[in-house]
């Protein structure tokens, strides 16, 4: 069977991912470009019996890289080696736009590529009034042209057929000028190229990375003989391309003369208003913030019943030993922690596909790139900074529709310092033993407490953001240019599946570190040398005569629990957490809320013999009492108290995020710099405050 490599490439907002959908079906695939964090998505589909490998590359507007995703493009095309190269591009254009579209034809047919043009969106250029003269077109693309409209199917059968069309020769639409001849002939005689337009791209790109790193110097070498500037010639090339266009494709595209306001600019009269823009974004916010913490809550809890039900009836399948203990409280554990916070995901991705699908999320990051743009981030940064505050985790995942690498790297790096919904119950339980209920100004001061801490970790996030664009210095300056795509009806299909690749990605990718690290975390709780922990219940009844039988199993836990490899390691490192406040107990609490911070209160249960309860009045009692033999003073003043929340305000201490930072990132360097910063700056906040207020 014959086999072809197709990529479809087009402007940002023209329907190209639907088109992909449509074609490809369920038989795509996500990943990542290697080097880059930015996602690959390929499919395949077969026509007339040929087998189509279908690539769908990032949204570009010409072929001069402005962008990681421009770079990825201009990588993938100009490279024959590169295993994504297209045996045909398919260029999809925007009936409102087709001049741009036809630009980037231009570009991929002079560099030697053969090529057909797609005008989607069929429906809502008619609606509008729109005609384009296909003859007309075809004659001045010399390629086949084909009208979709991808959400309704219409076009795709037709698109489908074109795919075996063998574009004519293409004459050139750029005249490259006769004052560059000179070097673009050593260009060429340097690379063997024989395309002008190929040693022209050659000189106008500032990198050259898929060349050897020899020849791509040599390249500079020339630019700078000739003092050639490589953006002067991507400025000359577009200037001359865009005149010829609004010469020649004056009669292709019939738009109706009288100018009429239609819905899309009524509607953005009220979304992107200076004070009822923020309005709406914000209300937007808080109800995605209620379905991510409070709706996906029964789908968390019927998950977190029934791996607590798995746990119970695997119980019985093994006699009581390590391989249950393994089996129960190791595996299966840390797959259900894996598995819960799959609705959170689902449901933050639902809503941010619904707001891209629609076209939203563009008047999103047009609101928020003025407020965030001084501390290096991006207007498409608000989307994770704020979905942070329910959890890091989906949160991180949507960076990913930052195209400025810098600045998707730094807002991956700081969304962990918003304050999530699994520090609540360490900041309820902390603040209810260290605040009095005390009125501020007809307030309740616990609860003006909470919302500090919320405001701290947007503080942290921002302030940590500023420090990183200092860091970070780099010649490239980010400019917000980007155009209102009109508003749609979400393709629900087009929903499902990018929620469906999301979440997929985080069970898969982060939940091999998530269940290695929930093992590991299993064996240090469960195993110990010490006599004190082999013989746990000869001594506990020795020591405790008269003992209820509910008692003495609490002891035994926790006594296990001191005297376990993990208690070994608390009393191991309190000389390094004594001077923040805390004792070993707590110590123990801090490595096990590793694995997600909302460990620490159930962790507290257990060391303080309080077995398995999660009422956080009982626990909260219970560690009021609690004497610190070091200082002789209760373990939880206010001193200890404030210390521990900003501790667990600025620590990393969840080993999902730290997961999904590495798959996101692609890299080991930043995660660990990242874990490190984070770690060490709790520290220190913490360390500050207790000796301060001791």
């Amino acid at each position: 069977m014959t086999e072809l490599k197709i990529a479809l490439v087009g402007n940002p907002n023209v329907g190209k991912s639907t088109l992909f959908n449509k074609l490809t079906g369920l038989r795509q695939k996500a990943g990542n470009y290697p080097g880059v964090t930015i996602e690959k998505k390929t499919g395949n589909f077969t026509h007339q019996g040929i087998k189509y490998h279908l690539i769908d590359l990032p949204g570009a507007y010409g072929i001069h890289p402005s962008s990681v995703d421009e770079e990825v493009v201009y990588q993938v095309l100009v490279d024959e080696t590169n295993p994504n190269h297209p045996d045909l591009v398919v260029v999809v254009g925007d009936p409102f736009n087709l001049k741009r579209a036809v630009l980037l034809y231009q570009q991929i047919r002079e560099m030697g590529l053969p090529a057909i043009f797609v005008a989607n969106m069929l429906d809502e250029a008619e609606r509008a009034g729109v005609a384009i003269d296909v003859g007309k077109l075809e004659k001045a693309l010399s390629t086949k042209v084909i009208l979709t409209d991808a959400r309704s199917n219409k076009g795709i059968e037709a698109l489908k057929d074109a795919l075996q069309f063998e574009p004519t020769t293409y004459t050139a639409s750029f005249p490259i000028p006769d004052e560059y001849s000179s070097a673009i002939q050593q260009v060429k005689e340097r690379t063997g190229e024989r395309n002008d337009y190929l040693a022209w791209l050659y000189l106008s790109q500032k990198h050259n990375r898929h060349l050897d790193p020899a020849v791509s110097a040599e390249i500079s070498t020339i630019r700078e003989a000739h003092h050639i500037n490589y953006h002067r010639l991507q400025v000359q090339e577009t200037m001359a391309r865009h005149t010829m266009l609004d010469t020649h494709f004056t009669n292709v595209v019939k738009d109706p003369a009288k100018k009429r306001e239609n819905f899309t600019e009524r509607l953005d009269k009220l979304l992107i208003h200076s004070f009822w823009g923020y309005i709406i974004f914000f209300a937007l916010l808080l109800l995605i913030f209620q379905a991510i913490y409070s709706w996906s809550g029964p789908f968390m809890d019927a998950i977190d019943s029934a791996f607590a039900w798995l746990a119970a009836s695997a119980s019985g399948w093994f006699p009581p030993g390590p391989i249950n203990g393994l089996l129960t409280d190791g595996i299966i554990a840390g797959i259900g922690g894996i598995v819960i916070f799959i609705p959170q995901i689902a449901m933050l991705f639902i809503f941010i596909s619904l707001m891209e699908e629609s076209g939203y999320m563009s008047r999103v990051v047009y609101l928020m790139d003025r407020w965030l743009k001084p501390f290096g981030l991006s207007g498409k940064s608000a989307v994770p900074l704020m979905s942070g505050a329910a959890c890091a985790i989906p949160a991180v995942m949507s960076a990913r529709t930052i195209e400025n690498d810098k600045e998707r790297l730094i807002t991956i790096l700081v969304t962990p310092f918003m304050t999530c919904s699994a520090r609540l119950p360490i900041y309820i339980v902390i603040i209810g033993l260290v605040i009095p209920q005390d009125r501020f100004l007809g307030l309740e001061l616990q609860g003006l407490v909470l919302f500090g801490m919320y405001a701290l970790g947007v503080l942290a996030a921002l302030g940590s953001a500023w420090v990183l664009k200092q860091l970070m210095k780099t010649n490239y300056k980010s400019f917000l240019i980007m155009e209102m795509p009109t508003y749609k009806y979400p393709v629900i299909r087009n929903v499902l599946l990018n929620v469906w690749d999301k979440t997929m990605g985080f069970v898969v990718g982060a939940g091999k570190i998530i269940l290695a690290i929930s093992v590991i975390l299993w064996v240090l709780g469960s195993f110990g040398v010490s006599e004190r922990f082999n013989n746990a219940e000869e001594l506990v009844r020795v020591e405790n005569p008269g003992i209820s039988d509910e008692a003495f199993d609490n002891e035994v836990q926790s006594q296990k629990l001191e005297y376990s490899l993990l208690g070994t390691l608390g009393r191991f490192i309190e000389p390094a957490i004594e001077p923040l406040g805390y004792d070993w107990k707590m110590g123990i609490g801090l490595i096990a809320s590793f694995a997600a911070r909302e460990v620490f209160v159930s962790t507290m249960a257990t060391v303080y013999s309080l077995g398995g309860t999660d009422d956080e009045l009982t626990i909260r009692e219970r560690m009021a009492s609690e004497i610190n033999p070091n200082t002789g003073r209760p373990s939880y003043n206010f001193a200890s108290g404030i210390s521990l929340l900003l501790f667990y305000a600025f620590a990393m201490q969840c080993m999902s995020t730290i997961a999904i930072v590495r798959k996101e990132t692609n890299s080991w360097r930043w995660t660990v710099i990242q874990l490190a910063f984070m770690t060490g700056f709790a520290y220190f906040a913490a360390l500050l405050a207790y000796q301060f207020l001791k």
